[in-house]
């Protein structure tokens, strides 16, 4: 979808891509995204067609029939449907202000995010009205002096845990990235009063890299009865940039799988095998 937003979709064309029927394609599609195809699919082309009105000088009727609209007037009705103004008055007054913006915007901060990691003066968070994937803008986390690839740094933000304890909870998010050399993705953890990790997932068995396009993403956490914070955020290893937007929280029940990567053994009744002679799993042959 995210290659062919400039040409026709349909939903057949879109769901033989996956080798599933178009009508269970939609199902899982609709469950995971909370929206339909047809529905993701406008949201996507508005975003990029409110990116070409900032950032290029094309007519408005092109953008309207390169993003497959049928006329002027019916990309008009959808783009003021979502952005709450008609595209020739975004593009003059949303111009104005990224051009009062575009100096201070590298050194300006994110409301309730904040850059922390291994060498966060090596990278810069930002706001980005250009690569956008719904509404108006996108948060980025970008490498600027890296030079070494154990370098990291993250995006993030912290806040109590009360609302999710005892519940099982799945943050998820569009991303996509530039030029990753090492890894990107997202993070989520629940910690304790003490700051005990409880559960932990940073995607590091399922990383993002190289150059890809806005996907979803999501993980999945117990939160515990004695969970005191939450933490979250995306992270960046080394050199390049990723880009996320639309984060949500949402909670599941237990027939979703969590992606915790931290595994504890079971606590036994007593000591075990303190001679080591007892093999496991052997077989007489």
């Amino acid at each position: 979808m995210e290659e062919n937003l400039d040409k026709p979709l349909t939903l057949e064309n879109i769901a033989s891509q996956s080798h599933f029927s178009k009508y269970h394609f939609h199902r899982i599609f609709q469950s995971s995204i909370g929206m339909t195809v047809t529905e993701y699919i406008r949201l996507r082309r508005l975003a990029n067609a409110s990116s070409a009105l900032l950032y290029t000088n094309e007519r408005i009727l092109d953008i309207a029939l390169y993003y497959q609209f049928e006329s002027q007037e019916s990309f008009t009705r959808a783009f003021k449907e979502v952005y709450k103004l008609p595209p020739g008055k975004y593009r003059k007054i949303m111009s104005d202000v990224i051009k009062n913006k575009e100096e201070p915007k590298m050194e300006s901060k994110v409301k309730g995010w904040f850059l922390s990691g291994s060498n966060p003066f090596n990278y810069e968070m930002g706001v980005d009205y250009e690569v956008v994937h719904q509404g108006k803008a996108s948060g980025y986390l970008k490498s600027k002096t890296v030079s070494d690839s154990s370098e990291f740094a993250t995006m993030m933000q912290t806040f109590k845990a009360n609302q999710f304890v005892g519940k099982r909870i799945k943050l998820s998010c569009f991303m996509c990235t530039e030029d990753v050399e090492t890894d990107a993705g997202m993070w989520m953890r629940v910690d304790d009063t003490m700051g005990e990790v409880l559960q932990f997932d940073n995607m590091s068995n399922r990383p993002i890299k190289g150059t890809t396009n806005w996907s979803h993403y999501s993980i999945i956490l117990d939160v515990p009865d004695q969970s005191a914070v939450i933490s979250f955020g995306i992270i960046l290893s080394g050199q390049g940039t990723v880009w996320a937007d639309q984060f949500t929280f949402e909670e599941v029940d237990e027939s979703v799988s969590t992606t915790n990567l931290e595994v504890y053994g079971e606590l036994l009744e007593e000591p075990v095998n303190l001679s080591f002679e007892e093999e496991i799993g052997c077989k007489e042959v």
